[in-house]
């Protein structure tokens, strides 16, 4: 027997379908309470996610301080802010990414975005900045994988625009500031065949369809481009996916980083590996960037009144703020300063926990507004200069951003100084 993924043992021929044991963000038997998988994300009766029982559910492990400590420690810088303050939160295997790094050893990063709108929001940044900083910091190889077939498949959007919407999406990504000497953006439509495919095909091979059905939740009523997307998913967490970056060697390691909603496709993609000759891929997985109405699961990108977009101009992100971020001040100014603010519920003081650097004016507004002698206004205010100043760095980042970029970043080309 050996270890599933879900954290039970398994015969080493199966994979974990998750029907029992819960651990693939599909509700199981017995706990509907919240439901979390790649194209949903609700808590109990609308509520916050509960992520250390989504960290016990889905079988991963909870990031913890010696394991930031030796980031800092190997790459002689500090920790990220996300790292610091618990937004990536748990893991599978960040530490023998680490090991590997430390022994001299290679590894690659790769994320994705699925395109479904024309801007980003602040959501969906959240794991590109991340990115840059672990490409920053290892100086390592990335590839982005943006899933213009998977978006064709799940929302009523044709081919031509899926295409159009990910070159989009790959401004605002190159935008973020990636080295263009390390980072390789392709669309699926665009880059799968050859050695990607054949991956796919040896890993669609290792899951039966009962089996994909408990991790992914597909119903009879799916239409089989569904059924077939998660090998398309997976695929780039093996380096010959890639043989213009690595050829035909099976040794690199890949680290994901990624939202936890994302978790069940590589749940299934490191059961397979093994199987089919290849190192697991690790992970490390962020909290969802809550709504501004609240903390309910993360950003709708249909609901623009959700969330603060790339495109928002200075005086939408006022009224979004102003209007629509969630408050945990008291219902008038006498009951704050008696009982203060709950931070637990207070959307700007959890969105400043995402974007403010500064660890030591976070704290002194936590403390303030915590005991009621800070003012919602005046943090929402924070939040706004904080919010505007770093949409309007990114809107210049994106308008350097040519058609003649994107075609570099996307051409399928050797990168001979990755790793120097």
């Amino acid at each position: 027997m050996e270890e599933s993924e879900s954290g039970r043992g398994v015969a080493s021929a199966t994979i974990s379908n998750g029907i029992d044991d819960g651990a693939n963000g599909v509700v199981a038997e017995g706990d509907e309470e919240q439901v979390v998988t790649p194209w949903e994300v609700a808590g109990k009766d609308g509520g916050k996610i509960d992520y250390d029982k989504l960290i016990v559910q889905f079988g991963c492990q909870k990031l913890n301080q010696n394991l930031i400590d030796r980031v800092e420690r190997l790459t002689g810088k500090p920790a990220h802010p996300f790292l610091r303050r618990g937004v990536f939160f748990a893991h599978r295997e960040f530490d023998k990414i680490l090991d590997a790094y430390e022994k001299g050893e290679e590894f690659y990063l790769y994320t994705g975005r699925g395109p479904s709108s024309d801007a980003l929001h602040l959501g969906h940044l959240v794991p590109f900045m991340f990115t840059k900083y672990l490409q920053d910091a290892f100086k390592v190889p990335l590839v982005i994988q943006l899933t213009d077939d998977e978006k064709c498949m799940w929302k009523d959007i044709s081919i031509e625009r899926s295409q159009y919407l990910a070159r989009e999406n790959a401004k605002d990504i190159i935008a973020c500031g990636f080295d263009i000497s390390r980072t390789f953006i392709f669309s699926d439509f665009d880059y799968v065949g050859g050695d990607f495919y054949k991956n796919m095909v040896r890993i669609a091979k290792c899951v039966t369809f009962n089996q994909a059905r408990g991790i992914f939740g597909f119903v009879g009523e799916d239409h089989i481009g569904k059924v077939s997307f998660p090998p398309v998913q997976a695929a780039p967490s093996f380096p010959t996916s890639f043989p213009h970056l690595f050829g035909q060697r099976k040794d690199v390691r890949c680290l994901i980083p990624c939202a936890i909603d994302q978790d069940p496709y590589f749940r299934m993609t490191r059961d397979a590996a093994p199987r089919i000759g290849y190192l697991k891929p690790a992970l490390i997985e962020s909290l969802f960037f809550p709504a501004l109405q609240g903390e309910s699961g993360k950003m709708s990108a249909s609901d623009t009144s959700t969330a603060i977009y790339v495109t928002d101009t200075p005086k939408q992100i006022i009224t979004k703020i102003n209007r629509y971020a969630f408050s945990g001040g008291g219902d008038t100014v006498e009951k704050h300063r008696k009982y203060g603010a709950n931070l637990e519920v207070d959307i700007p003081v959890k969105y400043l926990s995402f974007f403010l650097d500064d660890d030591a004016e976070l704290e002194r507004i936590r403390k303030e507004y915590g005991a009621g002698r800070m003012l919602t206004g005046e943090v929402k205010q924070r939040l706004i200069e904080v919010l505007t100043a770093l949409v309007v760095r990114h809107q210049k980042a994106r308008a350097g951003v040519t058609e003649e970029m994107v075609d570099a970043f996307m051409a399928v080309r050797p990168l001979p100084n990755m790793y120097g």
